[in-house]
């Protein structure tokens, strides 16, 4: 095939093929893509035939379907179309997330992953396919953004979203290698959510990097012990700082119990506390039981100490930070996901 940088990874007539299953008559005609300015040059070059209709297509090619390389083989595609006039450009990658997709549109270019989502529209033909399972590389790339050295990063950005961070003044505040930051960085620019100045690098999109967060985040990393205390909730969140503050565990509230000090919007019935270390200790201390219902305390091991970054003393008591309670909040059933929206426009938004 005709495909000068990535031939090894994306087949592009392959996926364009997919893309166009169930149309009659569809036919793919590869040629040179050459000319006089190499900057110019898509990737990929074919006659596209579908039934008695064809146009010449061109298209861009990248291994990752993120805004940032999706928006540099966008302009390419621009340029190349105005130096190829009448011709269709398509950018292909083996995802293309929804910003992409939008980017493309945007253009007026088409876009195609390897799944066989598209949108391709030329002449009357008019191709949209989304919903298609995809295995290429997006939840790879959410892994990585998502991770528990990387959310620690995400954590100390979102604090300050204006601020502007050093490499390694951003590795010493979030607790992680120099290595660590730079890879954060990489996938966030991949994503077009940081941006850079003289003076270091700052968050420029905090919204969709929370929104993003928040929709990947998995309350169930954590171990969760849901109890029984022959106490009221405050005299249960009130109990564990004492314990813990005797035995010198870390510990703080979140969910419910956090918001409640910040920005109340319901009555809760259940403490939630996240406890690091002995646990089992602070339950019998307290004389908890574990309940399979009717628990009025649950207390999170964490899966990481991320969980505690920039956690506050509120009337005697340790909070988890307004951004950790606001993931937690949204993840709770119920009315979760009102209370962590009450929180994020009372405490979080007006600091950014």
């Amino acid at each position: 095939m005709v495909n000068r940088r990535e031939d090894n990874l994306v087949d592009v007539g392959e996926a364009l093929l997919r893309c166009l299953s169930g149309f009659p008559g569809v036919r793919l005609k590869e040629q040179p893509s050459d000319g006089p300015d190499d900057r110019l040059r898509p990737d990929y070059v074919a006659t596209l035939c579908v039934g008695d209709r064809s146009v010449v297509l061109i298209a861009q090619v990248k291994t990752k379907g993120e805004p940032r390389p999706a928006r540099e083989a966008v302009n390419l595609l621009v340029r190349s179309r105005e130096a190829m006039p009448g011709s269709y450009a398509v950018f292909v990658a083996p995802y293309v997330s929804p910003e992409s997709a939008r980017i493309c549109l945007e253009e007026g270019i088409g876009y195609a992953d390897l799944a066989g989502n598209c949108h391709l529209a030329f002449g009357t033909v008019l191709v949209s396919r989304e919903g298609r399972s995809n295995p290429f590389g997006q939840k790879r790339v959410l892994r990585s953004l998502f991770s528990p050295k990387a959310e620690r990063v995400h954590r100390v950005l979102l604090q300050d979203p204006g601020r502007r961070w050093r490499t390694q003044a951003l590795a010493r505040e979030a607790g992680v290698s120099l290595g660590q930051v730079s890879n954060v960085k990489r996938l966030l620019e991949e994503q077009e959510w940081i941006g850079a100045d003289a003076d270091g690098v700052f968050l420029s999109r905090p919204r969709a990097l929370l929104e993003r967060w928040r929709d990947q985040y998995r309350k169930d990393r954590s171990l969760s012990l849901s109890c029984y205390g022959m106490m009221s909730v405050a005299e249960l969140e009130a109990g564990i700082a004492h314990a813990c503050g005797t035995e010198e565990i870390q510990y703080a509230l979140t969910a419910f119990s956090a918001a409640a000090r910040w920005a109340p919007t319901v009555k809760y019935q259940r403490a939630t506390v996240y406890v690091a270390g002995d646990v089992e200790g602070v339950l019998r201390r307290l004389e908890l039981k574990e309940v399979s219902s009717g628990a009025n305390i649950v207390l999170l091991k964490p899966y990481d100490d991320g969980v505690f970054q920039a956690a506050r003393t509120l009337d005697g008591l340790q909070l988890v930070s307004p951004i950790q309670a606001y993931l937690d909040l949204h993840a709770q059933p119920g009315r979760g996901e009102e209370a962590a929206m009450e929180l994020f426009r009372k405490e979080i938004e007006p600091t950014w």
